[in-house]
């Protein structure tokens, strides 16, 4: 292996930085588009949240072990020496960019509630009553990685917040329609209760995954208020100057061109996952052009 190079006595040290995105996502993270100045702490907000992420959702912990795991990974954000010890690569970078960038470290706290909450539920076997109590859950879940976004950014007006938050919980709404095949049967329920009773969707159906021309109809209805949603938000790729507008639309025409898979397999995602392959990027570059 070779030796680390010896900087000289004047030179600073290097900040920590983030490790490559490698994970599967809808759409492009901190890529070439993105502005370079801001690669290194989009990618350190990243890793943050992934790591608590799969801290909720991996392994075979129980739901005692995950809750207790990451109110220690919670600690990190006050500089607890044990999960500085514990998760390096994610606090190291982080720490630097948050000292750099003055991140709101509340936003990032909100991400960590969420996580609690999906584990809280999933331990209780919950679901969620209504398309209200769903966007609270985005409110922390999704929006604040975009309020994040917008502060590196500088963008801080009250109209380009809502449109973030409205993009945000599109998304995630959408990755909820995307993935119903694969977090029921880890316990995890997001049709709202109020719209199953609706569309006459009963729990042994979801439970069991069943396809009913009633599911179908009640899984096409909520991805048209995801749609609704980020139409309501896409407005802000208009504000963003530069690169960052440009990452954005291709942003928005990832969860868009997840609908299109969905609507194209006639909603029937409680059988199976759609995914995005190389050709789609082709798709979402196109329309990203003409929006």
């Amino acid at each position: 292996m070779p030796s680390m190079p010896v900087l000289p006595d004047s030179a600073a040290p290097l900040a920590p930085v983030a490790a490559p995105i490698t994970h599967y996502e809808n759409f492009p993270v901190a890529s070439v588009l993105c502005p370079p100045h801001l690669r290194a702490p989009i990618a350190a907000i990243y890793h943050f949240a992934r790591t608590a992420d799969d801290i909720a959702d991996e392994g075979d912990a129980s739901a005692d072990e995950r809750l207790a795991e990451l109110a220690l990974y919670r600690s990190g954000l006050d500089d607890a020496p044990e999960a500085l010890a514990q998760w390096p690569q994610v606090f190291g970078p982080l720490r630097a960019q948050r000292d750099a960038h003055d991140l709101p470290v509340h936003l990032l706290h909100a991400l960590l509630d969420a996580f609690v909450q999906d584990t809280e539920k999933t331990r209780d076997g919950t679901g969620y009553r209504d398309h209200a109590e769903l966007l609270d859950y985005c409110s922390r879940s999704a929006d604040p990685v975009g309020r994040l976004l917008l502060h590196l950014y500088g963008v801080q007006d009250t109209e380009s917040l809502e449109m973030s938050d409205a993009i945000c919980s599109a998304l995630q709404l959408i990755n909820f329609w995307q993935d119903l095949s694969v977090d029921i049967p880890r316990g995890r329920y997001y049709l709202p209760q109020d719209a199953c009773e609706r569309f006459g969707v009963s729990q042994a159906d979801i439970l069991a995954r069943k396809q009913t021309p009633n599911a179908t109809k009640l899984i096409a209805s909520c991805a048209q208020q995801a749609s609704a949603s980020m139409q309501k938000g896409t407005p802000l790729v208009h504000r963003l100057p530069g690169r960052a507008g440009w990452e954005l639309r291709l942003v928005v025409q990832g969860g868009l061109r997840i609908l299109d898979k969905i609507a194209s397999m006639n909603y029937r995602t409680l059988e199976r996952r759609p995914k995005l392959y190389a050709w789609d990027y082709g798709v979402m570059v196109w329309r990203a052009l003409w929006m």
